[in-house]
């Protein structure tokens, strides 16, 4: 089943957050990564449509953009979103880093932490290079706050099955998880399993 997707709004402040009358309650599903591992790529592959802004310069998204997916389409459209989609800032490229680092603490680590409609978030780890830290940083956070969470491992068409198993094994063991679900954007693979995966919580 294909859903519509709207995009609802941009927030770089906690009182920008969209209202629980506006998403009707809908589950969220957050979308963290590394700056450069494809998150918007991937958002739009998911999407069917070029809603997620992709940008050759990583770490333009500055701000936490809110996507509606709605069953049907024009007039057929439910009224209750089936699921809100959250592309949040991109981190650790090193130019801007501080600066993102700097905003985290004002909105972003408040809607991981506190956000009660959030109900899983998906990092993105990329399997063409080696385990970084700020990727286990981030895993170890969502361990701490018992938030429900999914490792995707981005760009998967670039290696062979073989190398794909090597580094898939390397990130589980480094990042300390027992499932990374690889996907790529370009070709669609594993996109399925993900949407399997992402209706499973608006059920």
């Amino acid at each position: 089943m294909r859903l519509a997707p709207t995009f609802l709004l941009s927030a770089t402040d906690v009182s920008h957050f969209p209202s629980p009358e506006k998403t009707y309650d809908a589950p969220e599903v957050a979308f963290l990564g590394r700056s450069n591992v494809g998150k918007s790529s991937l958002i739009n592959s998911l999407l069917g449509s070029k809603q997620a802004h992709t940008s050759s310069t990583p770490g333009r998204t500055r701000a936490i953009n809110f996507f509606a997916l709605h069953e049907g389409a024009g007039d057929k459209q439910k009224l209750k979103p089936t699921l809100i989609f959250a592309d949040l800032p991109g981190y650790g490229y090193a130019k801007i880093s501080k600066s993102i680092s700097a905003e985290w603490p004002k909105f972003i680590e408040p809607y991981l932490a506190d956000r009660e409609t959030l109900a899983l978030c998906i990092c993105l780890v990329d399997t063409n290079i080696p385990p970084q830290p700020s990727d286990t940083q981030l895993i170890t956070y969502f361990k701490q706050m018992q938030r429900p969470y999914l490792v995707v491992g981005t760009k998967a068409d670039k290696l062979s099955n073989n190398t794909l198993a090597k580094s898939l094994a390397a990130l589980k063991r480094e990042h300390g998880v027992e499932e990374i679900l690889p996907v790529s954007a370009k070709t669609d693979a594993g996109t399925k399993a993900l949407w399997q995966r992402l209706m499973a919580i608006a059920e």
